[in-house]
């Protein structure tokens, strides 16, 4: 059964920063979410991983979500991590336990988490990850099979001619990354495009950089639509794409969530008149030398010194905005009275193995250290 991508959600709820109250995921928070998502027609995919929120995000699609809807009502995605495979056995063993955490009883979505040029890539085919999920679909524990992606466009066209079983690739896609040259976005989107393979969006928001930007880009915005939020200017331009199946967002309050269901209901495609005030805040944030990061957390877990990595370069990219500024020293003093500092940071280098950005994180530690430290 091929998927009808004029039949998706256009938008998808991704659980990967749910909100928390004292270092857990705050349930009743979360149950609020989902509600209000599931309410809306046609509202109803989800999108879990292995890793999210240190293994505990599947857990709570068990709680506010499988535990509380018919299993039918919902399509739930998860993901199958490279970077936890030792070998071929650990295929069933992860998948077991993501049924397990999950209580979903199959999956409707099943993804290669990050697939991307160099050691991911060559450890699914080397356990035949993808004979693997053919299997799996045979016995109707995974519906859909497909990958996410962080690779060059060339890696791209050699996974799809050598896979012609995948049906969906899910790709970070937004205004800011379209020409990037470290994401690509656009070039990989045309190669979807023209195999018509139908593409899930990643980041449309670059987790949360382009729903708050400088002054001076915002205003650049609201003159044209001024009653729209900032975040919904990114989520039109993946929604109007052709072939974009759904569009994840990944929402962490009750706010953002009515805000992107208001932006999808009464979906309006983007204009010509706005597609051009989008190339011009584009060339206007390249000159803000920014660091690119879209705080996915992947760096965190396996930090030696625990440096809570995504919240440094937050302070890192005020300080470079606002030298003169003093906020982004008092924000990281906060910051360091409990996690690591930038100081401390030994360059062993698992951040950046496990990085979708390719950031060059210790280098970039070096940077706080000084500015801020």
């Amino acid at each position: 059964m091929g998927m009808d991508i004029v039949k998706m959600p256009k938008l998808g709820f991704g659980l990967m920063r749910l909100p928390e109250k004292e270092g857990r995921i705050d349930m009743a928070h979360v149950c609020n979410m989902v509600d209000a998502y599931m309410e809306k027609e046609g509202f109803h995919y989800f999108d879990t991983a292995y890793m999210y929120h240190g293994g505990k995000s599947e857990t709570a699609a068990k709680e506010a979500l499988v535990k509380r809807y018919p299993r039918e009502s919902f399509y739930l995605a998860t993901k199958l991590p490279a970077w936890e495979m030792r070998g071929e056995e650990d295929r069933d063993r992860i998948f077991e336990e993501q049924l397990e955490r999950t209580g979903a009883g199959f999956f409707d979505f099943y993804l290669l988490h990050a697939l991307e040029d160099g050691s991911h890539y060559d450890i699914y085919e080397k356990y035949h990850c993808f004979q693997w999920a053919m299997e799996k679909k045979k016995e109707g524990r995974i519906r859909h099979f497909g990958f996410s992606y962080h690779g060059t466009p060339e890696l791209l066209e050699k996974v799809l001619d050598e896979h012609p079983e995948v049906e969906f690739v899910q790709i970070q896609l937004n205004y800011a990354d379209w020409e990037n040259p470290a994401v690509q976005s656009g070039k990989l989107y045309e190669i979807l495009h023209r195999r018509g393979i139908p593409v899930i969006v990643m980041e449309p928001v670059k987790g949360g950089t382009l729903a708050g930007m400088a002054p001076e880009l915002e205003t650049m915005l609201r003159e044209v639509r001024p009653e729209a939020s900032i975040a919904s200017w990114a989520l039109r331009f993946a929604g109007s794409l052709t072939g974009v199946a759904t569009v994840l967002s990944g929402m962490s309050s009750e706010e953002q969530m009515k805000d992107n269901l208001d932006t999808f209901t009464n979906f309006q495609p983007l204009t010509s008149q706005e597609k051009d005030v989008l190339h011009r805040v584009v060339e206007r944030m390249l000159d803000m030398p920014l660091v690119p990061c879209t705080s996915c957390r992947y760096c965190c877990d396996g930090c030696p010194r625990g440096i809570r990595i995504p919240e440094v370069f937050k302070a890192l990219n005020t300080a470079r905005m606002y030298s003169a500024d003093d906020r982004s020293r008092t924000f990281y003093n906060r910051l360091i009275s409990c996690s690591g500092k930038a100081s401390e940071c030994i360059a062993c280098g698992q951040c950046e193995k496990v990085c979708p950005q390719h950031l060059p994180i210790p280098e970039l530690m070096k940077e706080a250290a000084e500015k801020l430290g």
